[in-house]
């Protein structure tokens, strides 16, 4: 399930305190539903140049978009962060 567009542009919006106290919040929520904040992943953040494999286009590759990578239980593993840290 992703994030509602809706909730990620008011957190776009969101200034420094206000940033720290949803980030409260949600370790907060987090502990209680048992995940064990203990080993948390070191979480790396990039651009990315992306080639969308149209047979057509003319614009690839496509972006730079943000990407998130960490290693869990071995292995390496990517997200797609969207245009939440983009500059504006």
């Amino acid at each position: 399930m992703g994030l509602d567009r809706d909730l990620i542009d008011a957190v776009r919006e969101l200034d420094e305190p206000e940033l720290r106290r949803l980030f409260i919040l949600a370790r907060a929520r987090l502990e209680r539903v048992g995940v064990d904040l203990g080993q948390e992943p070191n979480v790396r953040l990039r651009q990315r140049a992306v080639k969308c494999g149209k047979a057509g286009c003319t614009s690839c590759p496509h972006g730079p978009y943000w990407y998130a990578y960490w290693s869990e239980r071995g292995r390496r593993r990517t997200k797609y962060i969207g245009r939440l840290l983009d500059e504006d």
